[in-house]
This record gives C-alpha cells, structure tokens and sequence, in this order.
C-alpha cells in the first residue's frame, strides 16, 4: 500500500497545476485564521467577529469544518485531473503493462482520496485547536475535546466526496467534462428536489428522501452552524421566534455517505475492468 500511495504522489509532485492546487487549498485552510482578525470600527459601531463566539469550544469543531468543507473543489480538481491525465498521458496502460493490476490501480487512487481527506481532516483539527486555544472562553479539557464528532464527519464527507469525482474521472475521461458532470448532478438533486416537493411529498419527507441522495448526504453529515451563535439565538428570540434544528452528526447519515463511496470505488473498479485500455 505504501509503494502504491508512493507513486500516486510522486504523479501529482511531478505536475504543476496539481501541486499549485494542493499547495492553495492548504494555505485557504489556513486563511481561516483571518477570520480572527476581522473588525469593524466605525464610530459607535464596534464589531470583532472573534469575539462574536464562533472560536469557543466545542463550537469552534462544527464551525470550522462546515466552512472549509467548501474549499474541497480544490482537490477535487486535482483528483478529476489526477485521472485525465493518466488517460492522455497513457500512464495508465504503462502501469498495466509494468505489472499493477486494475485492482491495485484503483487501490492506489483510494489510498490517494483517503490521504488528501486524512490530511485535511488533521490539518483543521490544528488550526482549530490554536485558534480555540486563543480565542475561547471555554478551556477545561472535556470542553476542547468534546463535539469532535464534526471532525469524523468532515472526513467522511472528504472522502465521499473524492470518491464520486474520481468515479466521474474515470467515467468521463476528461476532467472539465468530469467537473461539468459534477455541477450538473448537483443541478439535477436541486431539481428532482423541487419537483417531488411540489407535486408529492411535503419538505420533511422530502429531506428524508434526498438525504439518500450523494451529494445531499454529504451536504447533511455537518448542518450549518450560524444559527447556533448565542447573538443569532438572541436576535431570533427578541422577533418572537426560536429556532429549533438538530444539528448533531448522526450514525445513519454517515453510513449513507459510506454506502455511496463504497459504490464509487466498486464502480471506478467495474469500469476500468470493462475497458479495453
């Protein structure tokens, strides 16, 4: 497995538009930071979003890992193009004939998806645990480590995620056609939403059945989490309302997200399989 991880990362060092694109989506982790920094100062008006709360523990795990959930397309371009360029720079017949079976083939594209969603995944719990560190006004252990079931989720979205874009990388060849296939699959659950809300379901039992859905599911796994900000719960309950959501990390949501990579794997396996290379 490691000689298989070893020659998946040597490919994508080796090709610049690649390592420019890991190297961003890195530093746009990071960039999180910033958001620390951010004040507003105008007369009267004083406004620092650190002091706003989004920094304490144990909100800090849902937070963090909601927005940069976002800056996966990064690497998933990287892992459309990862496939692309095997197909136009023939390494992937060259491989074949040097000896690595099909299975071991796409084995070491899983290996490459389970690390980039390892290593972003550790990445955030970092930049998270310094920035909370910092900022929060909750410091006793079992608050820090409590809610990092956020952290599992945004792993097992990373991976979902990577999976279905390397499926479409094998499935179209082409990586703009492959991320063209992406945007339109996310057009078409939108779709299919609105159409069975209209004319079947109401909008819960319509949740429940795009939650059965790929990118759906992986939307579900971590809910968004400004509403839980004390200032948005105040400002609610001063209108006379009160905002009720469940914003835990469930087991049968994650295993939905698992069900779906398990078919993308099998299904990147089955096509290369099926092709005359």
């Amino acid at each position: 497995m490691v000689r298989l991880l070893h020659i998946e990362f040597i490919k994508l060092w080796n090709n610049r538009a690649s390592k420019v694109l890991i190297l961003a989506y890195f530093l746009l982790l990071t960039s999180i930071a910033l958001v620390a920094a951010v004040k507003f100062d105008i007369g009267p008006i004083k406004f620092h979003l650190a002091e706003q709360g989004i920094f304490n523990f144990p909100y800090i795990w849902h937070f963090n890992t909601f927005i940069t959930a976002f800056f996966k397309l990064f690497l998933a371009i990287v892992i459309v193009s990862m496939m692309a360029n095997e197909y136009s720079n023939k390494t992937i017949k060259q491989n074949l004939i040097d000896g690595l079976s099909k299975k071991e083939f796409i084995l070491s594209k899983f290996l490459t998806v389970i690390s980039f969603a390892l290593i972003s995944t550790i990445f955030v719990f970092g930049v998270s645990l310094v920035l909370g560190l910092f900022y929060s006004n909750f410091t006793e252990i079992g608050i820090i480590f409590s809610g990092l079931e956020f952290l599992l989720a945004f792993f097992v979205k990373l991976v979902g995620f990577f999976s279905f874009c390397l499926f479409l990388g094998i499935l179209v060849k082409r990586s703009a056609f492959a991320l063209g296939f992406l945007i339109l699959w996310q057009v078409f659950e939108s779709i299919f939403r609105g159409i069975i809300r209209w004319r079947f379901f109401d909008g819960e039992t319509t949740d429940v059945i795009m939650g059965f859905f790929p990118l759906n599911a992986m939307w579900n796994l971590i809910k968004e989490p400004f509403t839980r900000l004390s200032a948005v719960q105040t400002a609610v309950n001063q209108m006379g309302e009160k905002i009720v959501l469940n914003y835990h990390v469930h087991w049968y949501e994650i295993l939905i997200v698992l069900a779906w990579t398990g078919i993308f794997i099998y299904g990147s396996y089955a096509l290369l399989k099926k092709r005359d290379l």
